[in-house]
């Protein structure tokens, strides 16, 4: 390995290293951020850049330029960015960049798409399909109802530990981005869904890991082989769903429920640095895209049903 390699590969795995443990981020998130990396240290040792002291703001403007010409859109030039941006004020804290190589650099301009989301109606009819008295149907809808019961993403709704839950005051202690915790209040509805999970379907999906060496632990929920759920296995349940409902299972997807409880909060007249909380956002630019949303619907809701309004038909 060259020298001028050996020097970027050993600043690129510390600043990673750094991410792990200093700031506790995901691993998903330092897999981006380590493939963006590897991406711009790769283009620089092109450029002949030999270390990564010799930066400068001309070598990451050059690398944002030829992001664009290979084709990415504006979306993953901004997320690659934020990676290098971390990494080179990493390397200009520890005092190996003597200059701001990010002077003048202007993250990439990208169109704000609205959330997609569900009418309540929809979300109704997706709950009632979850209906059912087998293990499999009782965890479907217990997931269901704290997925859209407390605005969880998918990973955390997946790891939630039995101890997450103080069924007492009503809470979900839940584990977020960058190991933030918060407490998150459940619902009548979720809470009597859990509780008949817990009583009956999760003893009996527990037992089927049987001898296996691996079994769901204490995840709250397991699938049908007794391990904790997954990401995926639980993705393929909900579009099931979603074609039961009479739903078009590519409108349906866990984040949409997200997306349907923080609208369905602010419509209902929450506050926005409440339903910030409930989310987890950092920050609550973040949460006002729901605002967006929900003035949408309004509209949609005059369109439909006032004398002046276009008469749309209902979807």
């Amino acid at each position: 390995m060259a020298k001028g390699a050996s020097a970027f590969s050993a600043a690129r795995l510390a600043f990673l290293e750094h991410c792990a443990v200093e700031r506790g981020l995901s691993p998903r998130t330092l897999e981006a951020y380590g493939r963006d990396l590897q991406r711009f240290i790769d283009q620089q040792q092109r450029a002949g850049v030999r270390a990564p002291n010799a930066l400068t703001r001309e070598h990451v403007s050059k690398w944002l330029e030829e992001l664009e010409r290979l084709g990415l859109s504006a979306r993953s030039r901004a997320r690659a960015l934020v990676a290098v941006r971390r990494f080179l004020r990493h390397l200009t804290a520890l005092g190996t960049l003597p200059r701001d190589a990010l002077v003048g650099i202007v993250a990439p301009r990208q169109a704000r798409t609205l959330p997609r989301t569900l009418r309540c109606d929809e979300t109704v009819a997706l709950l009632a399909a979850s209906g059912g008295e087998s293990a499999l149907s009782l965890r479907d809808r217990a997931m269901l109802e704290c997925l859209y019961g407390a605005g969880l993403r998918v990973s955390e709704l997946c790891a939630l530990p039995l101890a997450a839950l103080d069924r007492r005051r009503g809470l979900l202690r839940v584990l977020g981005k960058g190991q933030r915790e918060r407490l998150v209040p459940l619902g009548e509805p979720a809470l009597a869904a859990l509780d008949a999970y817990l009583a009956t379907a999760r003893p009996t999906l527990a037992r089927k890991a049987g001898k296996r060496r691996r079994g769901g632990g204490d995840a709250v929920f397991l699938s049908n082989r007794g391990s904790a759920m997954t990401r995926q296995n639980f993705f393929i349940r909900l579009r099931s769903l979603a074609q039961q409902a009479g739903i078009p299972s590519g409108r349906v997807s866990p984040h949409v429920l997200r997306h349907a409880f923080a609208t369905d909060l602010l419509e209902g007249g929450a506050d926005l640095r409440s339903v910030q909380a409930m989310l987890g956002h950092a920050d609550l630019s973040t949460t006002q895209i729901y605002t967006h949303v929900s003035r949408r619907r309004l509209r949609e809701t005059v369109e439909r049903h006032h004398p002046r309004g276009a008469r749309l038909p209902v979807s």
